[in-house]
């Protein structure tokens, strides 16, 4: 993947139908601490960490860096997505890919935000990084994050075992410029 720190960053914000997806402001802090000490977020990522451990750890702000996205609904964040480059994963095929990620707080589950937060990410990343693949990671066990990224078109490369699970990893494949031949009508997204 070309270093996201090429691109101009932060973006504008992104606006969707419901949703602003923006860069983690001081203002997010709570929100942040909040996602990554819920026990129903982290029931396929090893589990919560606890909230004094990570009120303790956090900065004033959350982490401001290429790729990082917050989700805000009516001015209030709900979750965040996350666009990384993958430098170590288990499985090869992965690595030197876009890694997309995204957390949502409980309150936010079963609208549709995840989805519509995602693909606006991706648009984005589509608009940046024209040429460049994504993958995606998670549990088998986990329903609504493997019905999200088939909605998102990944399709299954693999499937692994590690922290005691089966785990899936997709991929979405690059978005074809416009003009290189592409069946009208089709807007360049392919695999899955």
């Amino acid at each position: 993947m070309t270093d996201l720190g090429t691109v101009a960053w932060p973006p504008a914000s992104i606006r969707t139908g419901r949703l602003v997806v923006r860069e983690p402001e001081a203002r997010d802090r709570a929100a942040v601490v909040e996602l990554f000490a819920s026990p129903e977020v982290h029931t396929y990522l090893g589990g919560p960490r606890g909230r004094d451990d990570i009120e303790r750890e956090m900065p004033a702000a959350p982490e401001r860096r290429p790729g990082r996205f917050v989700v805000e609904r009516d001015g209030a964040m709900i979750g965040q997505v996350t666009l990384t480059e993958n430098t170590r994963h288990r499985c090869p095929v992965a690595v030197g890919k876009a890694d997309l990620g995204y957390l949502f707080l409980p309150r936010a589950w079963g609208f549709g935000y995840a989805a519509e937060a995602c693909a606006a990410v991706l648009g984005w990343f589509d608009g940046v990084l024209p040429d460049e693949p994504v993958v995606l990671a998670t549990q088998t066990a986990n329903l609504r994050s493997m019905r999200l990224a088939a909605k998102l078109g990944f399709g299954e490369l693999e499937r692994f075992h590690a922290w005691d699970a089966e785990q899936w990893l997709g991929l979405r494949s690059p978005v074809t410029p416009a003009g290189s031949g592409d069946v009208e009508g089709d807007r360049g997204r392919h695999g899955g």
